[in-house]
């Protein structure tokens, strides 16, 4: 079979592969770790490779042979997660020990049969909506490797855009989902709060003071939908039937004024063009977003704190990641109660989309994939600002939010859109997604790989 078909069948195509026979677990993984080794040279998309323990995964999947719905694919996962043996560096220089045992999500992909190929990228602390750190350098994006995958997810967009696996485990504090979706050209939901935990052993822990939701990255909705009905247990179901007519809303007014950059708009309209065609109502509708910025920034900030005092060594750090920290640090308890409270204000505001809609659509980043280095220093902070006014609202509402591809602009980089649903209907947004990729066809579209090979 074609190597390269193989591994751009996804994770469906890829588990009709293994149940026909067509190919071996361990063939399949074969494919996957010889094309690290051609092309993560020069991306950088994975800061371990787990190819023993892998191999080993693989073996026990083509002798198990059961109808488990991750049986033999080869999944990464990001590295803020932590993989049983692996130190998860949270993209810093802390010493981390070697975790004991498998977050709860991870637990849940080894026993749908998934096979654990590595640990992707990120930047510090997932802070920023880039993939660049001083530890390990800059993940680049397949399609241009001048700019950025995105972030803070950008190491397991990387992976998945290549081809080098079918999926990759990610989160979303402000956008690191679908930011990296969009950058990418890739499938990428952040759920309903709450569906997938965070923590160990599927507790009620949280990231960021509540902000952070842990889904996956694809190139296809129905792998995003397998992939997410085995993370959140079976809550979402896996099935994509018809969503039937729907009132969809738009708009490009952002949690802070931005302006939106025209082949952003123009793929924007042609998606709702799309829809209309399908027979949805299509209208203008205008969100909310007061207190939204200010509980962002306060939950933001105190959960970077959180998470630097938790590090080994937290001096292990950027001047930036500390400046960040500091102001998390600065913030009074009663600063924190008001920020959530302002959350808890809007996500009761925004659970019925404005003009009632059912979804709404605006872009995901307000304009193509950054060039990696656009964003240092320690103006970092309000330069990242700019990048996810589209995206940090339904962080601090808490509901499903959904990034797909739509089309690429004259440089041939990747453009998106952003799909809102009302809390819990994380479901429609695949449903509608799924039509949607059948008449755009992303999936069709990859990226020109043939430069980086073999490149260090």
């Amino acid at each position: 079979m074609d190597a390269v078909e193989v591994a751009y069948a996804g994770v469906v195509g890829q588990r009709e592969l293994l149940r026909s026979g067509r190919i071996t677990a361990v063939e399949l993984l074969q494919i996957c770790l010889d094309r690290i080794d051609r092309y993560d040279g020069r991306l950088r998309a994975f800061r371990t490779v787990l190819a023993d323990a892998a191999r080993a995964e693989a073996e026990a999947a083509d002798a198990a042979q059961d109808d488990r719905p991750l049986l033999g694919i080869p999944i990464a996962v990001k590295d803020n997660v932590p993989v049983v043996g692996v130190g998860a560096s949270m993209g810093t220089a802390s010493p981390e020990p070697a975790a004991p045992r498998d977050a709860e999500l991870v637990r849940r992909l080894r026993a749908a049969g998934a096979v654990i190929v590595g640990t992707t990228n990120l930047p510090e602390l997932a802070l920023w909506p880039f993939t660049e750190s001083v530890t390990f350098g800059a993940t680049r994006n397949p399609w241009n490797v001048s700019r950025t995958p995105g972030g803070s997810s950008g190491g397991s967009a990387a992976a998945v855009a290549a081809g080098m696996v079918a999926a990759a485990t990610a989160s979303d504090g402000g956008g690191s989902i679908r930011i990296p979706a969009a950058c990418c050209g890739l499938v990428g939901l952040k759920p309903q709060r709450g569906r997938v935990p965070v923590g160990l052993a599927g507790d009620d822990a949280e990231h960021w003071q509540g902000l952070s939701s842990f889904g996956c990255l694809t190139r296809t909705v129905a792998d995003s939908a397998v992939v997410l009905d085995v993370l959140t247990a079976g809550a979402l179901g896996s099935d994509l039937p018809e969503p039937g007519p729907l009132r969809i809303g738009w708009t490009v007014k952002g949690g802070a004024p931005t302006p939106v950059d025209a082949e952003v708009r123009r793929a924007l309209d042609e998606v709702l063009e799309v829809l209309r065609d399908q027979g949805h109502e299509v209208f203008e509708a205008v969100p909310s977003y007061s207190g939204v910025g200010e509980s962002f920034l306060t939950r933001y900030a105190r959960g970077t704190r959180d998470d630097l005092v938790r590090l080994v060594d937290p001096s292990c750090v950027e001047p930036r990641t500390r400046a960040v920290a500091a102001m998390g640090a600065r913030m009074p308890d009663a600063l924190l109660a008001r920020a959530r409270r302002l959350g808890d204000e809007a996500a009761q505001r925004l659970s019925v989309l404005p003009g009632g809609a059912d979804v709404l659509v605006l872009p995901t980043i307000p304009h193509p994939p950054m060039p990696v280095g656009a964003l240092t220093g320690m103006r970092t902070l309000a330069l990242a600002g700019r990048v996810t006014p589209f995206t940090a609202p339904w962080n601090v509402t808490g509901q499903p939010a959904l990034s797909i591809p739509s089309g690429v602009n004259a440089d041939g980089l990747p453009l998106a859109v952003q799909l809102v649903a009302r809390p819990g209907e994380d479901a429609l947004l695949l449903r509608l997604a799924a039509r949607l990729e059948a008449a755009l066809r992303w999936p069709d579209r990859r990226p020109p790989l043939d430069s980086l090979a073999s490149a260090t």
